[in-house]
């Protein structure tokens, strides 16, 4: 399975932005689907994510402001980011839960690059 996100540049505070993330290769089940943030120098933290079931959960930091959502296929997730602000600068990896044969692994994607100016 491999990831792939779009939608990251630059913004504005206050302006919103976008991100994608497609799933593609053989898997039974994506178990979870969600996306992580990573400052420089810092862990990556959890802030969105939504399970095969359309469970959803959010970071503190993002609720009320993110929107995580599933595309048109199963594989396909979005990150609707609204009224951003400089602390949400940083880059956003989608990730996966993925289920095969059996097996469960997590897969990354390559991360996007979200920069928010004040």
């Amino acid at each position: 399975v491999q990831l792939v996100e779009s939608g990251g540049g630059s913004v504005q505070a206050g302006g919103s932005l976008r991100l994608s993330c497609v799933a593609s290769g053989s898997a039974d089940n994506f178990l979870v689907m969600g996306w992580w943030r990573q400052y420089p120098g810092t862990q990556r933290e959890l802030i969105a994510a939504i399970s095969d079931i359309d469970n959803i959960g959010y970071a503190d930091s993002v609720k009320g402001r993110f929107t995580i959502s599933r595309g048109n296929a199963k594989n396909t997730i979005n990150l609707q980011m609204n009224n951003l602000n400089p602390d949400d600068t940083a880059v956003y990896y989608c990730y996966t839960d993925v289920k095969f044969r059996g097996q469960q692994q997590r897969v990354w994607g390559p991360g996007t690059l979200v920069t928010v100016s004040s």
